[in-house]
C-alpha cells in the first residue's frame, strides 16, 4: 500500500513539476518552488509515517502498556517528520500544521507540542521579494510610499509577513506583505495533500482527518485576499464598538491590495507573555476575562467569529489614562460566520453545559451532529472530564490531574474524535480550534475559566435566545 502512495504521487509529480518550472523559471529560484520537489517531500513523508504506524503497531496487542508506549514513540517520530515537511514546503503546509498544533485537546500531545513551533518560526521572505510584491501591487517603489521601511519583519506567518514602516506624512504603519509564491502554490499543495490523505484512509479506515483539507480548500482563498481581511477587521470593529478594552488597527485602503495590507501600527506584548504583563503591571485575570467576554459576544450574540487567536495575533497593553488592560486583535483573515440555527443550538448547548443538565446536553449535542458520542463532544468543548461536566463545570475548577487525563484521552480516543469531527457541521471545526487556542492562552496565564467567565457566557446565550424569540413577534407586527 505504501508503494501505492509513491506510484500515485509519481504520476502527479510529472504533471505538476513542469508547471512549477514554468511558473518560477523567470523569478525567485528555490528548490522548494518546483512541483516535483514539493510533491516528492510530501510523498516520502507520508510513506514514512504510514509505514511506521503500520509496522510498529501491527504485532502489538492494542490497549497494553507496550502498545501505548510504542504508539507514543511513533506519534513523536511522525510529528517531527511532519514538522520538517511543513518547514521545507512552507506556505499551505505550515498553515495546515498550525491548525493541527492548535487542536491541543483533540489530537495527541506529541503532535501539538512538536508542531506548535510553527506559530512562531515560520520562514521569512527575502526583502528583495517584499520590494517586488509592493512594486507590482502598488505600482510604486517603497521609497515613494514610505519614509521609512524596516527590512527585518516584525513577524512572519505561513502566508505573509509584517514590516514596520512610516508613511510620508509621518504616520506609523504595519505593512503585511504576502509571500510571493504562496498564491500559486496553494491549490497544488492542497491537491497533493488531498490525494495522499485519501490513500492513507484506504490503509487506515479509521483515519478521519479529511476535514482538514476541506477546511483549507474553503478558507485559504479568503485568507489570501487581504482586502477580505480588511473588510473583516472593519466589520468586527463595528460589531464590538461598545468594548472600550478592544483595539483593532485602522486599514489604509488607498495603500492596500489583495497581497499588501497597510494598517495602523499598534504596540503591545503577546497575550501569553506573563513577564511582559508583570513588568507593565497588567492584571492577567482582567485580560483573560476581557478575552472571554469578547469571544462570547462574537460566538453567541453575533455569530461572526475571529478564528485565529494564537498569541501572535492577540496583543495586550495598558491604557495610560485608566491603567486598564487593552486587547489588540490582529490578523482578521480567518473568520467563521455561524448560521442562525447552529448559533442558537450552540447557545442552548452551552447553557446546558453550564447548568449540568445531562438530558439537554444530549439533545443539543445530537442536534449538532454528535450522535451517541455526545459525552465525548461535551468533553471536547469544555476540556473537562465527563464526571466534571455532570458535577457542573461552573461549580468546580479544573485540576492538574484532570488536565493530564483530558490530554491522555486525546490519544486514547483518537478514532472516536476523528469520527466526531467528520460528523459535526463544518462550522464547528473552526470553533473547536478557537476554543483550544483560547484555552492555551488561559493555561499560559494560569487563569482557567472562572465563574465570572461562565456568568458572562451564560448572559450572552440568554440574550441571543431571547432575541431570536422576539424576532418572529416583530415580524408578525
Amino acid at each position: 500500500m505504501v508503494r501505492g502512495i509513491i506510484r500515485i504521487a509519481s504520476l502527479a509529480s510529472v504533471s505538476l513539476s513542469s508547471s512549477g518550472f514554468f511558473l518560477y523559471g523567470t523569478g525567485y529560484w528555490d528548490p522548494s518552488d518546483f512541483g516535483v520537489v514539493r510533491i516528492g517531500r510530501a510523498v516520502l513523508t507520508t510513506a514514512a509515517i504510514t509505514w511506521d504506524y503500520f509496522t510498529k503497531l501491527r504485532h502489538v496487542e492494542a490497549g497494553t502498556e507496550e502498545y501505548e508506549n510504542i504508539k507514543s514513540q511513533v506519534h513523536l517520530r511522525s510529528a517531527h517528520r511532519l514538522l520538517d515537511l511543513c518547514c521545507f514546503n512552507r506556505g499551505t503546509f505550515i498553515k495546515v500544521g498550525q491548525h493541527l498544533a492548535a487542536l491541543e485537546y483533540l489530537v495527541p500531545p506529541e503532535y501539538t507540542k512538536t508542531l506548535s513551533v510553527l506559530h512562531s518560526q515560520a520562514p521569512c521572505t527575502p526583502f528583495t521579494d517584499v520590494v517586488q510584491v509592493i512594486r507590482e501591487d502598488l505600482g510604486k517603489e517603497i521609497s515613494e510610499v514610505f519614509e521609512e521601511f524596516e527590512k527585518t519583519p516584525l513577524g512572519a506567518a505561513s502566508l505573509a509577513q509584517v514590516h514596520r514602516a512610516v508613511l510620508q506624512d509621518g504616520r506609523k504603519v504595519a505593512v503585511k506583505v504576502q509571500h510571493p509564491k504562496v498564491q500559486a502554490q496553494s491549490s497544488r499543495d492542497i491537491l497533493i495533500m488531498e490525494v495522499l490523505l485519501h490513500v492513507v484512509k484506504k490503509i487506515f479506515p479509521q483515519f478521519e482527518f479529511m476535514w482538514l483539507i476541506e477546511e483549507a480548500k474553503k478558507n485559504l482563498p479568503l485568507e489570501l485576499d487581504f482586502q477580505n481581511e480588511g473588510r473583516n477587521a472593519e466589520k468586527m470593529s463595528s460589531i464590538v464598538s461598545s468594548f472600550s478594552f478592544l483595539r483593532i488597527p485602522r486599514i489604509y485602503w488607498e495603500l492596500s491590495t489583495k497581497r499588501v495590507l497597510v494598517m495602523e501600527y499598534m504596540e503591545g506584548g503577546q497575550v501569553n507573555d506573563r513577564e511582559y504583563m508583570k513588568r507593565n503591571q497588567i492584571d492577567v485575570n482582567k485580560v483573560s476575562h476581557a478575552l472571554g467576554k469578547l469571544y462570547s459576544e462574537m460566538i453567541f450574540v453575533h455569530g461572526f467569529v475571529h478564528c485565529d487567536p494564537h498569541p501572535g495575533n492577540v496583543l495586550v497593553r495598558q491604557n495610560p489614562e485608566n491603567c486598564a488592560p487593552e486587547i489588540i486583535l490582529l490578523d482578521h483573515g480567518l473568520y467563521q460566520v455561524l448560521t442562525e440555527s447552529f448559533r442558537l443550538d450552540y447557545c442552548s448547548l452551552w447553557q446546558a453545559l453550564i447548568a449540568a443538565d445531562k438530558e439537554r446536553i444530549r439533545i443539543y449535542s445530537q442536534r449538532l451532529g454528535a450522535g451517541e458520542l455526545y459525552p465525548l463532544f461535551a468533553c471536547m468543548l469544555t476540556a473537562r472530564s465527563w464526571e466534571s461536566v455532570n458535577r457542573g463545570i461552573y461549580e468546580n475548577t479544573v485540576s492538574k490531574e484532570e488536565i493530564h487525563e483530558i490530554r491522555s484521552n486525546a490519544a486514547t480516543y483518537l478514532p472516536e474524535i476523528s469520527q466526531l469531527l467528520a460528523s459535526v457541521p463544518r462550522q464547528m471545526l473552526l470553533l473547536l480550534k478557537t476554543n483550544d487556542l483560547l484555552r492555551g492562552i488561559e493555561t499560559s496565564l494560569g487563569t482557567h475559566s472562572s465563574s465570572s467567565a461562565f456568568f458572562y457566557m451564560s448572559r450572552c446565550c440568554v440574550r441571543a435566545l431571547a432575541s431570536s424569540e422576539e424576532q418572529p413577534e416583530m415580524n408578525q407586527r
